[in-house]
């Protein structure tokens, strides 16, 4: 005997068009538009800071900052490009700013790390929370339900 079998999914449901189109219209307003930009150009930035700041000598603290700079531009790719699925994902900023926060702390050994590098990484780290935290301000106000 065959049962149909019905989605249990939320993708049917008929609040999440309307969510869909909201998160839409916030995504390709010039704030969001703007905080897409500076989330990429913040993690191009981090990717090639131990170059520019010149610690590239020191690989742990280059691989990190390396692989945090490219998972942010990649955030930020991704919000420019499928802002609707991706601003769900914004909050990730913001434990990669607390990363290069601490990072100069936890990925060099002891007093190896430079005043350039602490001041690069605190920099990076309190900025890239910021946009985080900007992302998911933007959210918030489109999945809140309306009042009536």
């Amino acid at each position: 005997m065959s049962y149909p079998q019905h989605s249990t999914g939320m993708t049917g449901h008929p609040e999440m068009a309307e969510m869909r189109e909201r998160l839409e219209r916030t995504a390709s307003t010039g704030r969001a538009i703007a905080l897409e930009g500076l989330i990429l150009l913040t993690g191009l930035y981090t990717a090639i800071s131990p170059w520019v700041v010149h610690f590239a000598g020191r690989p742990n603290i280059t691989t990190s900052n390396l692989i945090v700079g490219i998972t942010i531009g990649l955030i930020g790719l991704g919000l420019a490009l499928v802002p609707e699925r991706m601003f769900r994902l914004a909050w990730a900023l913001v434990p990669l700013g607390v990363w290069l926060l601490i990072s100069p702390w936890v990925a060099t050994t002891t007093h190896s790390a430079r005043a350039g590098i602490i001041w690069n990484n605190v920099l990076t780290g309190v900025i890239t929370m910021a946009l985080g935290l900007a992302a998911m301000g933007l959210t918030v106000g489109v999945t809140r339900p309306e009042k009536r």
